[in-house]
């Protein structure tokens, strides 16, 4: 009775804490990041998914927010984030971060 009980108290644990994480989408085409401003909600977990619609490798690198992810070609990676200080955090495809359009930035209100 008492392990099915905590069974069921972490369940719900984990299913509140997976609710209370908000997603938001960053893509990658061309090297180029859309939207090039992502505006996320301050003091709150996030998951950013990063979909690389190009067909070779990039890189998403924010090194205010210490995140470094390689994304192969013609997929999708999760960059688990938060919770964050309201602020300004760049981030750039490094692979191409010299190229127009290849950095971005993070406004966490």
């Amino acid at each position: 009775m008492k392990s099915t009980l905590a069974l069921a108290l972490l369940a719900f644990a984990t299913a509140t804490s997976f609710a209370a994480t908000d997603e938001f989408t960053l893509t990658i085409k061309n090297h180029v990041f859309e939207p090039k401003e992502i505006k996320l909600p301050a003091g709150q977990k996030i998951k950013l998914q990063v979909i690389n619609a190009d067909p070779t490798p990039a890189e998403f690198e924010s090194k205010p927010l210490g995140r470094e992810k390689v994304i192969p070609g013609k997929t999708t990676a999760t960059i688990n984030l938060g919770p964050l200080k309201p602020g300004r955090y760049a981030f750039v495809e490094e692979y191409h971060e010299t190229e127009a359009g290849a950095q971005g930035t993070i406004v966490v209100e």
